[in-house]
């Protein structure tokens, strides 16, 4: 259903099924498509108080039909990750489309997310089917193990799935380690087994004002 027509394009083939995506991020389509506009926060009633609670500013919108829609969104690198039956953990604003049977929430994420001014929770998608994340540059996917933890910048942060224990450590920053100012205020750190995605490209976060 999913598939990649260049590395900043996604072709998704329907039958009569649906797709969910970012609102605005189709730029073409065949045959005969109808389209619904979603909230972001998750479904039902539990997404709309999600949703009051942290002003969650995400917006999807549902495409259904036979045929095949495009999408992009600001020439962003798309990386398809396949789910069967787990969780993926993603930024809102990194989240371009799922399979329509993949459901979609919001998660506590604490720290990060109130320095990010993003509000303190993320976007969560769960079941089975494929998801496209979007990453400015080419998204880098690291493994982290038991014995291998690993720390990231939280402006590289993309997405996270598998068992993974996600944390916060403050007070020492990338770019204070470094010698120079103006660093995020925190680093993440996560510990388990499974699959950390992180871009090559920072994005814009009060962090380091906090």
């Amino acid at each position: 259903m999913f598939r990649l027509q260049s590395n900043k394009v996604l072709a998704v083939d329907m039958t009569g099924d649906a797709v969910k995506a970012k609102n605005g991020s189709m730029v073409a389509y065949d045959g005969e498509m109808a389209f619904k506009k979603l909230s972001g926060g998750g479904e039902g009633i539990r997404g709309m108080v999600t949703r009051r609670l942290t002003g969650e500013q995400m917006t999807l919108m549902e495409v259904k039909g036979r045929g095949t829609c495009w999408f992009a969104d600001r020439a962003s690198e798309i990386n398809l990750v396949g789910l069967q039956g787990d969780k993926l953990y993603v930024e809102s604003s990194n989240l371009l489309a799922t399979d329509g049977g993949l459901r979609t929430g919001t998660e506590f994420t604490g720290l990060r997310g109130a320095s990010q001014g993003n509000g303190l929770f993320t976007t969560s998608v769960e079941g089975h089917g494929q998801a496209a994340i979007m990453s400015d540059g080419p998204a880098v996917v690291l493994r982290v193990s038991s014995q291998y933890p690993l720390t990231v910048d939280p402006g590289a942060y993309v997405a996270h799935q598998g068992n993974i224990r996600q944390s916060f450590q403050s007070g020492v920053t990338f770019r204070t380690l470094l010698g120079e100012g103006g660093g995020e205020a925190f680093q993440m750190r996560f510990e388990g087994d499974g699959l950390v995605y992180v871009q090559p490209s920072e994005r814009n976060t009060i962090a380091g004002d906090v």
